[in-house]
C-alpha cells in the first residue's frame, strides 16, 4: 500500500494512510500497557480505519486472565476498537493535543472466539455517524479471517483540562 498523503482539515499537516507506533503515539494519549494498537495499515478519512495489535504472552493482563489458559479480556478488544477509532477521529482534529476521546456508549458487544498469545488482531472500524465532536462506529476484530469480537461504539471529544483543585475540606469537630 502506498502512503498517500491526505490533507488534514484546518491545517497544512498531512495525514498518512498508514501509521507506525511512533506516529500513533503522536495522536493517541495512551501508553504501555494500555496502548492497544501497534500499527495502522489503512485510513479512509472519516470513513474507516484498519489497525493491528500483536498479542504477546508478556501482556500484563495474561498473568491473571487466566493462569494456565491465557485469554485476552474482551473489554480490551473493545478498547482496541475505540483506540483505532480515536486515531481516525483525532487525525481530523487540528488541536488534538488539547482533546481527549472518551466512551459514551458500547452497544451490541459480542465475543465469538478466544484471543490467545501469538494471535494478531486486525481491528476494522467503520464510521456510522460523524459529528464535529462525536462519532458512532462499528468495530470488528479478526484473527486471520475469523471474527472474534464486534461492537458499536460511541465516543465524544472533550477538552483535556487539568482537574480543578477541590477546596480543602474543613476539619470536623
Amino acid at each position: 500500500m502506498t502512503e498517500t498523503a491526505l490533507s488534514n482539515a484546518g491545517t497544512n499537516e498531512a495525514v498518512k494512510t498508514t501509521l507506525d507506533i511512533v506516529e500513533i503515539q503522536k495522536i493517541l494519549p495512551h501508553r504501555y500497557p494500555f496502548l492497544l494498537i501497534d500499527r495502522v495499515i489503512e485510513i479512509q478519512r472519516k470513513e474507516r480505519i484498519v489497525a493491528l495489535k500483536n498479542v504477546t504472552v508478556n501482556e500484563p493482563f495474561f498473568a491473571g486472565h487466566f493462569p494456565g489458559f491465557p485469554i485476552m479480556p474482551g473489554v480490551l478488544m473493545v478498547e482496541a476498537m475505540a483506540q483505532a477509532g480515536g486515531a481516525l477521529l483525532l487525525t481530523e482534529i487540528p488541536d488534538r493535543e488539547h482533546k481527549l476521546m472518551v466512551f459514551t456508549g458500547i452497544e451490541r458487544a459480542r465475543f465469538r472466539r478466544p484471543v490467545t498469545p501469538g494471535d494478531q488482531l486486525k481491528i476494522v472500524v467503520s464510521v456510522l455517524a460523524w459529528r464535529s465532536m462525536a462519532v458512532r462506529m462499528q468495530g470488528e476484530v479478526f484473527v486471520g479471517e475469523k471474527l472474534v469480537a464486534e461492537a458499536v461504539i460511541t465516543c465524544r471529544l472533550v477538552d483535556r483540562e487539568p482537574a480543578a483543585s477541590a477546596p480543602a475540606a474543613e476539619p470536623k469537630e
